[in-house]
């Protein structure tokens, strides 16, 4: 029911960033992999990461709404209880 919460990543935003030279330079390199001039890569996680949540509509649609919702039981419990709580103060009754 009760869940603690992460604290919130540390994100930095870097001032001086040229997105458009880094692609370059990442077709640069895997061109260069591919002629042979460099040696093949190994195994890098990084290159997997987030690949599930691209693939799948569901994750990916919720991950650009900015994750989860409230639960719909939440929800409808909340609902029950706003409800309760207005009969209560309406009649003065608890049932």
């Amino acid at each position: 029911m009760f869940s603690t919460r992460e604290p919130r990543r540390y994100e930095h935003k870097y001032i001086y960033y040229d997105e458009r030279k880094e692609k370059l330079e990442k077709i640069e390199e895997s061109a260069k992999r591919e002629l042979g001039m460099l040696p093949s890569e190994g195994f890098n996680p990084e290159s997997i990461r987030g690949k599930f949540v691209e693939s799948t509509k569901h994750l990916k649609r919720r991950k650009e709404n900015g994750g989860p919702r409230m639960p719909l039981r939440v929800s409808i419990v909340l609902i029950a209880v706003l409800i309760f709580v207005a009969h209560w103060i309406v009649t003065g009754k608890f049932f």
